[in-house]
């Protein structure tokens, strides 16, 4: 199966998207292309890791993923070609694909100047065109050679004691509930059976199941289909009824 995903910040107002997916398709017809999102905030690297990070994994192994996030950003030093966990990710080089996974890719190719264009839509005229490729059964290698200069970006990740775990707020969703980047199998390990959760001026005293565990206007805190511990308020916006954003601290707290 001929599969792609698309990932983008390029929202649903104009022509890039359509562009992207014809030059694709204009290589094979027969492809199958699946919109991860188009609505990343704008250049926002860690958004769109995020949400990348959450979900590839659920589609098929062997899946080409092009990503195209500040494609033309200063800090983008040439397109490149991963394999991670038998997944393939075509993008810029700006830190975005080293943000997927807590290990280095297998695989990395930096593609080649002859397939290269000086362009101003590097995700049409570059990316699409060699997407559509790999996903029709070239290998990445095709398209270059080893990559020497991977550009990496750091992750924040969450520090844990045995009295305390301190993380922070990974993404805050269009509910205003925030995703924090600490995982139940380190919470797991360090729980006694008693412990509390302080975020802004709240503290919570156990976990829930869900949203609706609690009354509407209270808050809640557990750990979501992504194993990571997820807070806010039940039918409210979290975020800004906390006053908590982006890479606010949350705290686990087992010495009490």
């Amino acid at each position: 199966m001929a599969l792609v995903t698309f990932l983008s910040d390029f929202g649903d107002k104009d022509y890039y998207v359509p562009a992207v997916k014809a030059k694709m398709l204009a290589v094979n017809p027969q492809l199958n292309i699946i919109d991860i999102s188009h609505s990343i905030d704008t250049f926002d690297i860690a958004h769109a890791a995020f949400v990348l990070r959450s979900t590839f994994r659920d589609f098929p192994k062997g899946t080409v993923h092009l990503v195209a996030i500040n494609t033309t950003g200063a800090i983008t030093q040439g397109y490149i070609g991963i394999k991670l966990e038998e997944h393939i990710f075509l993008g810029p080089n700006n830190g975005i694909l080293s943000l997927l996974a807590d290990h280095d890719p297998g695989i990395m190719v930096q593609f080649a100047d002859i397939h290269l264009k000086d362009t101003t839509f590097p995700a049409k005229d570059i990316l699409a065109p060699i997407a559509a490729k790999v996903a029709s059964g070239a290998a990445i290698h095709d398209f270059g050679g080893p990559l020497t200069n991977f550009r990496k970006l750091m992750a924040r990740q969450a520090k844990a004691t045995k009295e305390q775990i301190l993380g922070h707020v990974a993404r805050v969703d269009r509910y205003g509930n925030l995703i924090t980047n600490i995982q139940k199998d380190i919470f797991d390990k360090l729980n006694p059976g008693k412990f509390t959760i302080e975020f802004g001026r709240e503290i919570v005293y156990g976990l829930n199941k869900g949203y609706d565990e609690v009354e509407p206007g209270d808050c809640f805190a557990f750990f979501n289909s992504m194993n990571l511990l997820e807070i806010g308020i039940n039918h409210g916006h979290g975020a800004d009824l906390l006053g908590l954003k982006y890479d606010s601290v949350v705290f686990v707290n087992f010495n009490i």
